[in-house]
């Protein structure tokens, strides 16, 4: 339900991100509903990645735990893992802000 939830609000705010975007480029001004889709999708963006990053963090520590000598192999796939998680939230960051010139908020 959680999941269906989240790409329910994750589609509504792309979709209403590129529609003003067009809209924009036609003369109307809704910048306002611009800034909200970009708001909204960098917050999403946010907490899929902190999740992301807590679910491997807690594994590797669960791993490490169970096996201690086991440290050394797991740290470097963790923090690659990590890396990754957070290149993809600062992809969305840059998307986010890509959409807000096209607002044209008129300064």
């Amino acid at each position: 339900m959680k999941k269906a939830l989240l790409f329910a609000v994750t589609t509504l705010a792309s979709a209403a991100a590129f529609a003003q975007e067009a809209t924009a480029h036609a003369g109307n001004s809704n910048s306002g509903l611009v800034a909200i889709g970009a708001a909204i999708a960098i917050g999403l963006a946010v907490f899929g990645g902190t999740s992301a990053q807590g679910k491997a963090a807690s594994a590797a520590l669960e791993g490490i735990a169970r096996n201690p000598a086991a440290g050394d192999k797991l740290f470097t796939p963790l923090i690659l893992s990590l890396a990754l998680i957070e290149s993809l939230v600062i992809l969305a960051f840059l998307v986010a802000f890509i959409k807000i010139p096209a607002a044209s908020f008129g300064f």
